[in-house]
């Protein structure tokens, strides 16, 4: 059995120094002053002088080592004695060999699979509790954000498709309703119900703002008024008289 021991750096590796210093003001306000996290780099030591962490390369695994608390890249923070693992030295170079297997290099992302996640991964196949939650919480917080990105962005292509797919059901019942009305042979009681005039009125009616559809009853009065109208004209108009055609033979 042996200590399992996390080795936390400030990440000053940037190439100004201007960012660098922004850095540092950021991890001393942040996780010194209130205690919510940081910008930082992590490795863990087990078994020997060396620590294990993960880092960003084109090819090859993305799993290296270098001296405890030496990393030329950033600025080193301070030490956490994790806990005891069980494993044995030989147990442990076997999951450093299947580490190096499924961490490659090229598979590195600031988000979402950084050396915080790789010595969470580590400790958690050594046994031993995952990092503190301040370690890494810029990075979740960050990654959080962009899932609320994503999601955002699909919910709203949804909505606009299912808004445009149920304008097109609506166009298509209200024409089918239109064409089906005029199609529609007429009753024996109210001959106009059926006509193509009388249909286009009520759906003019009916999508107007505010306006209702005439009552059965008032439709009938207007019925009956037109037939009155008509049979005036009629006895008032004189007879047209027949024509006929005289053949000779």
């Amino acid at each position: 059995m042996t200590e399992v021991v996390l080795h936390i750096y400030d990440v000053t590796n940037s190439g100004s120094d201007k960012t660098n210093s922004t850095i540092l003001q950021i991890n001393k306000i942040f996780k010194d002053g209130i205690g919510l996290g940081g910008i930082f780099h992590s490795a863990i030591q087990v078994y020997g002088e060396d620590e294990w962490s993960f880092g960003f390369c084109e090819q090859g695994s993305g799993v290296f080592s270098c001296p405890s608390g030496k990393n030329p890249m950033y600025t080193y923070r301070e030490c956490i004695t994790l806990g005891t693992t069980a494993c044995s030295i030989f147990k442990v170079n076997q999951i450093l060999r299947e580490l190096s297997r499924e961490w490659p290099g090229y598979s590195y992302d600031l988000l979402s699979k950084n050396c915080n996640h790789f010595c969470d991964e580590f400790s958690e196949r050594l046994g031993v509790p995952k990092l503190p939650g301040w370690v890494n919480r810029f990075a979740h917080a960050g990654d959080a954000a962009m899932e609320v990105a994503g999601n955002t962005a699909i919910r709203f292509r949804q909505a606009k498709t299912e808004i445009v797919s149920a304008s097109k059901v609506a166009y298509r019942f209200l024409a089918g309703v239109t064409n089906n009305a005029i199609a529609a042979p007429e009753s024996t009681g109210n001959s106009t119900r059926g006509t193509p005039k009388f249909q286009a009125a009520w759906f003019k009616n009916l999508i107007t703002t505010g306006a209702k559809p005439s009552s059965s009853t008032e439709i009938e009065n207007k019925e009956e008024d037109v037939l009155r109208h008509h049979q005036q004209s009629d006895a008032e108009s004189p007879p047209r008289q027949k024509s006929y055609t005289w053949r000779t033979t």
